[in-house]
């Protein structure tokens, strides 16, 4: 454009302003500055030139601020009282008791496992579980076995509700159509711990359990009293031969949905005559299409055995209970 212009002005006379004329032609093809901006990277302004592309946004930046955020322990709704805090990291009383009664030649012994913060609580109600002990022992088996070092840290770490425990003393080896052991609970320790105890006095949160002669008292107190009982627990269970006769019908007396929650165990290596009639038990169970647990573990008929479960025998009796910690 530039040579087209030089021929057509160059040939006139006035060789002075071709020249001129040439030269202005020659500035005007460079570019002006201009107000419009050249075509921008990522959509940056030349005014703001763009963050690498590594850097973060400034909201994903601010975590690693170090800025100091309040502890949860200071929140006042999720923070129990320091009265609360002392008392459930305090094992629970243990009550000694005595029931006299007409029914048995000697009184009644017992013993009561309060829950942590019992007496921290005074407007507050408690599911109850009785453990019934074996054979050849009294009523500081389960105590020995950790039953209460079990319930008070599964309570504690609120991981199963408060509960009571306790302790009847079996004195007698008998059945029980000579023993009137299972009677005076029912008819006379029941009302008496219920009286002198702030209990959940309602069935559902009632439980009976044992082990070995103690789970014959449970089976045969929470078939028989199954108005008492809303859950029962056989370790290492022998059934009493003198309920024999009388299992089916009791289970038949039963209504379906008030039937107990039923949890049975027993050693893979416990005494034939044992292991024979647990397995009797269960079948009848299942026969009826009754609901139940039944554990076939390692183990003998031994307090090591029992020891080993006690924990899983709590935990197992909590889970009935839905009540508010």
């Amino acid at each position: 454009m530039i040579g087209v212009l030089a021929h057509n002005y160059c040939m006139r006379p006035y060789l002075l302003i071709c020249l001129i004329t040439l030269l202005l032609a020659a500035c005007s093809t460079q570019p002006a500055p201009s107000s419009v901006a050249p075509t921008q990277v990522r959509g940056t302004s030349p005014s703001a030139p763009e963050p690498p592309q590594t850097a973060s946004p400034t909201a994903e930046i601010t975590p690693t601020i170090p800025t100091p955020t309040p502890s949860a322990t200071f929140t006042p709704t999720q923070t129990p009282t320091p009265t609360r805090l002392a008392c459930w990291s305090h094992p629970g009383d243990k009550v000694q008791g005595s029931l006299s009664t007409d029914l048995l030649r000697l009184p009644l012994e017992y013993t009561v496992l309060l829950p942590p913060c019992y007496h921290q609580s005074p407007e507050r109600r408690y599911p109850v579980l009785y453990l019934i002990h074996g054979q050849n022992y009294n009523h500081d088996q389960w105590d020995r076995l950790g039953a209460d070092e079990a319930a008070d840290g599964l309570i504690a770490s609120g991981e199963v509700t408060p509960f009571l425990i306790i302790l009847p003393r079996d004195r007698s080896w008998a059945q029980p159509d000579e023993d009137n052991f299972g009677r005076v609970v029912a008819e006379e320790l029941i009302p008496e711990i219920d009286a002198q105890y702030r209990t959940l006095a309602e069935r559902r949160y009632r439980a009976v359990g044992g082990l070995s002669r103690g789970a014959g008292w449970a089976v045969h107190l929470g078939l028989s009293r199954w108005q008492l009982f809303g859950a029962i627990g056989g370790d290492s269970l022998p059934v009493f031969w003198g309920d024999t006769p009388h299992i089916r019908s009791w289970l038949d007396a039963i209504p379906g949905e008030a039937m107990p929650r039923i949890y049975l165990d027993i050693g893979e290596n416990d005494r034939p005559s044992i292991m024979e009639s647990a397995v009797w038990f269960e079948n009848l169970l299942s026969e009826k299409g009754i609901p139940h647990e039944w554990h076939l573990y390692p183990g003998y008929h031994e307090e090591a055995y029992w020891e080993s479960h006690v924990e899983e025998y709590l935990r197992w009796y909590a889970d009935g209970w839905k009540v508010e910690r």
